[in-house]
């Protein structure tokens, strides 16, 4: 009776009330908002260029249909009913069709097959979706800027919950617009919602978890909802698309997103603003030191591969293959879930081993597998290609998002927006470049031709990371963060309440457990 009694006094309210300020549920909130964002950005992968292909071809055949009307000569008869053998007689060639006889199958459209006969109109829609794609990391890459310095002034609260908002409106118009324009603005406000979600969630992560280890760990969870998304959203966009629609994986997301935009007005209060308390280092600063430069070159470069095969490996499959709408989502599969492992598992062995050598492998294994995708001959042949590259891609974001926070720490001021948005202008220049240059560079070259020459950038890169094992920092952060014995206070965090390490040695109850 005792546990029954719990059950029914307990008030979900009050329980998100007084656990407003646990980082475990902080993190919940950003996982979540990350992993609406990711699927969101891949659940259109396998609809989009099936989706414009079936508007050209319509668009197409209503115009074949409307020019054959207009030269049609006015009161003209195709056929004589005759009320004498029930027969009509066409007034054309010879022919007589009994009105007992069932009526002719109607004319199957062209491309009918699975496998498309037109490859000319495949190949010119690679543009178009390559630059659709795109549109959202462009938007995105404009507007991180911005979003870095506002989180220093207003907290990271207002900023996420903002992003909440324009997500939920972007989700709506992908559920319901029927033409590209349309669509492309649908794609490009989601880069809004995306740079206010992702800079002010992991600048919120790296605050709340000042220590190196548990950022690190934090950090590879909430790349987990980055992974999942990645994960869960080609496929489900393909199944849902094949039988149900295009409007149904849209509605399901917009239901995500109100659940993680109730949660945040409960547990985070987006209504108040929360500045640091110290100004940060200025974006022009950050964006001059060449160790942040390298980290973010290391995020673009290993995102880019996957950004160019978004919108060309589908055309390419349909048009080599002859592949189902289905499997034009689940070859991702195999890069979705050994992206989520390889975030899983480096999140906090890529501290032990060096992030600097986890880089450095991830880049170059991406490199490898892309090579290889161009030699599948099916969609079998790309499962080990594609999970090579999900698995090495991991490797890197795992390392490289926490190695931000810690080069801000050791050469900074350690306020993370800017770092932060930094690292998502990196992401996003990989995901902008990606779907725009490899639209058109597989449209002049094809597409394998394409995928070596991505292959061999990424392992020319990968020796930078190399300057990353043992970046200098300034004398008194290192004191700060190598000192134990340091007698300048350091904040260590337990469940009973904030601890300072130094000279005083007084437990001071925070709101963060």
């Amino acid at each position: 009776m005792g546990r029954l009694d719990a059950v029914r006094q307990f008030n979900l309210l009050s329980w998100l009330r007084e656990e407003r300020r646990s980082r475990k549920l902080s993190l919940f909130i950003v996982f979540v908002a990350l992993l609406l964002d990711n699927m969101l950005l891949t659940v259109v992968v396998p609809i989009i260029p099936s989706y414009l292909y079936g508007l050209d071809e319509s668009a197409e055949m209503a115009l074949k249909n409307h020019t054959l009307t207009q030269q049609a000569p006015a009161g003209a008869f195709h056929s004589i009913v005759s009320l004498y053998d029930n027969t009509v007689r066409t007034a054309g060639p010879n022919t007589t069709v009994s009105s007992t006889d069932p009526p002719p199958a109607p004319e199957l459209p062209q491309n009918s097959s699975e496998c498309p006969q037109s490859s000319g109109r495949l190949v010119n829609e690679n543009v178009k979706v390559g630059l659709l794609f795109a549109s959202k990391a462009t938007v995105q890459l404009l507007v991180n800027p911005f979003i870095g310095p506002l989180t220093n002034r207003v907290g990271y609260q207002l900023p996420l919950f903002a992003g909440f908002c324009i997500m939920f409106m972007s989700t709506i118009m992908f559920a319901f617009s029927s033409s590209y324009a349309l669509l492309f603005l649908a794609r490009s406000l989601q880069g809004v919602g995306s740079s206010c979600s992702s800079v002010a969630g992991m600048g919120m992560l790296a605050s709340v978890y000042t220590d190196d280890e548990e950022r690190s760990h934090a950090i590879g969870i909430a790349l987990g909802g980055l992974a999942m998304g990645v994960l869960i959203g080609p496929p489900f966009g393909s199944v849902m698309y094949e039988f149900v629609g295009k409007t149904a994986p849209f509605l399901i997301l917009a239901s995500l997103a109100l659940f993680d935009g109730a949660l945040q007005l409960f547990v985070l209060q987006p209504c108040k603003v929360a500045p640091e308390s110290q100004k940060g280092t200025s974006l022009l600063t950050l964006m001059k030191d060449p160790y942040i430069l390298i980290a973010a070159g290391a995020i673009c470069f290993g995102n880019m591969a996957i950004a160019m095969l978004e919108p060309t490996l589908p055309i390419w499959m349909m048009e080599t293959m002859c592949s189902k709408k289905w499997q034009l989502g689940v070859a991702f599969l195999p890069a979705s879930i050994s992206y989520l492992i390889g975030t899983y598992i480096f999140g906090t062995l890529a501290l032990k081993m060096g992030r600097w050598l986890c880089a450095l492998i991830g880049i170059t294994v991406v490199g490898i597998s892309v090579i290889c995708v161009s030699f599948a001959k099916n969609i079998y042949g790309l499962i080990i290609p594609n999970f090579g590259i999900g698995f090495a891609i991991g490797m890197v974001d795992s390392s490289m998002m926490p190695i931000m926070g810690y080069l801000v720490d050791l050469r900074h001021v350690s306020v993370y927006g800017s770092v932060y948005a930094i690292a998502d202008v990196a992401f996003c220049m990989g995901f902008a470049l990606g779907p725009s240059i490899g639209g058109a560079i597989s449209q002049s070259i094809g597409f394998p031709w394409m995928m070596i020459i991505i292959g061999i950038v990424d392992i020319l890169y990968a020796p930078l990371c190399i300057f990353l094992r043992n970046p200098p920092g300034q004398e008194e952060k290192i004191a700060i963060l190598m000192d134990t014995n340091c007698s300048m206070k350091t904040r260590s965090y337990s469940t009973q309440g904030t601890y300072y390490q130094g000279d005083n040695m007084d437990p001071e109850y925070e709101d963060y457990d």
